[in-house]
């Protein structure tokens, strides 16, 4: 049966019913027939009658079957890297232990003795206690996965509110001199400093009574589980377009400007040539424009950024010779690739519009630094909400652009 004729197969796949052996397989079959209907569908274009809608129809529909398996697939790929649940005797530890009675029970006898109650940076005590080691590392682990711009992004632990960062602008003034000539003094190295300030980020999970007395229940587990989807949601969004009032700034809020008058401070960009969407002529042209507007030192470590629409557009393209600009991950697990460099998926990234930076490109660990404040709190609550406890769970992390120079922008503008 030819690729094509699996789609409407592939598309009733349950996701749940995957190995990762068989979903990578289903995914380079579904590849294999994009590929051939979209070159059926640019050889239409070609000829004098113009793309058939039904080609056009199943392009796009196959498209969308590659978007929900690669999806699928790296669920399943991360649910393979995790930790089997009780797989093993381990003895907990005494913090452990402590939390696990605040949680159950509000027991603060034994946690009291190890911890103290966290104070707020802003305004007065607000209570609550550092969860375990066990659980802060679980929750840091698991939104390195979920959260695309955390797992590029430089990542550093401050004990403080505020990280002050200084970066070299520029290096000390050299020049070339005769042995006798007079040597003149040069100008010094120019130093920025660069502030990052932790804020907020909290969730609050409720569980019935029920649920802790339950011994069988990993509450660091549920916790976990609970949180990190509200964080990662919350942390990617705002490392991409985070205004910086009271959460982190993003890349995209960063000024940007055209690459040719491009300073420091600012976020350089590469204009499409067309208002909302990519040249109609040779595509591909403007995406090496935006990769050698990158120097050569960043270039090494880029990664392309943007969301799934746009992603599915570029997917269709060409370079001069036909090649497929676009190609799938060599395994399962690993990225797709565009003109041979890693392509991350990040849905907060803006949809094509005209003069929106939908496409991002750069070395995102030496451009963007994202900050946390060592430490997650979990203040237990069985009061506000009855029959529930709540379980106020806080963080403070912080975020923003550190090397203007190692992150470009693609604008979807006329110039």
């Amino acid at each position: 049966m030819e690729a094509a004729e699996n789609v409407a197969a592939l598309e009733t796949k349950s996701a749940g019913d995957w190995d990762v052996k068989q979903a990578f397989g289903e995914f380079m079959t579904s590849f294999e027939a994009f590929k051939e209907s979209n070159d059926r569908r640019l050889h239409e274009l070609e000829g004098k009658s113009g793309e058939d809608v039904v080609t056009v129809e199943k392009v796009d529909r196959i498209n969308r079957v590659l978007d929900e398996q690669k999806k699928a697939l790296d669920a399943l790929t991360l649910k393979g890297r995790r930790p089997a649940l009780g797989g093993g005797a381990v003895t907990p530890s005494e913090h452990k232990s402590a939390f696990e009675a605040y949680v159950r029970g509000g027991d603060e006898a034994a946690i009291r003795a190890l911890d103290t109650k966290a104070m707020s940076y802003g305004s007065g005590q607000d209570g609550g206690y550092l969860v375990p080691p066990e659980t802060e590392a679980e929750i840091g682990k698991r939104l390195a996965s979920l959260s695309p711009i955390r797992a590029l992004a430089t990542v550093r632990q401050v004990s403080t509110a505020l990280l002050k960062k200084p970066f070299s602008v520029s290096g000390p003034a050299t020049g070339w001199v005769a042995e006798t000539a007079a040597r003149p003094q040069t100008a010094s190295a120019t130093l920025t400093e660069l502030q990052f300030p932790t804020v907020e980020l909290y969730a609050m999970p409720a569980a019935t009574q029920a649920l802790l007395e339950d011994a069988v229940v990993d509450l660091d587990q549920w916790i976990s589980d609970e949180v990190e989807a509200a964080f990662a949601e919350q942390e990617g969004k705002a490392f991409v377009v985070g205004d910086g009032l009271n959460k982190p700034k993003g890349f995209l809020t960063t000024p940007n400007v055209h690459e040719g008058d491009w300073t420091w401070g600012s976020l350089g960009y590469v204009p499409t040539g067309v208002a909302g969407a990519l040249p109609a002529s040779n595509p591909s042209d403007v995406l090496i424009d935006l990769v050698y507007a990158l120097k050569a030192g960043y270039r090494q470590n880029a990664n392309w950024l943007m969301n799934r629409k746009v992603q599915a557009a570029v997917r269709k393209l060409k370079d001069a010779d036909g090649n497929y600009l676009w190609s799938p991950p060599a395994q399962a697990g690993g990225r797709a690739s565009l003109m041979g460099f890693g392509l991350v998926e990040a849905e907060d990234m803006p949809d094509a519009a005209a003069n929106a930076t939908p496409i991002a490109f750069g070395d995102f660990a030496r451009g963007y630094l994202i900050v946390d404040r060592a430490g997650v709190r979990v203040l237990r609550d069985p009061y506000s909400a009855k029959p529930y406890v709540l379980f106020y769970t806080t963080k403070r992390v912080g975020g923003g652009v550190q090397d203007f120079d190692a992150i470009k922008l693609l604008k979807y503008s006329a110039a």
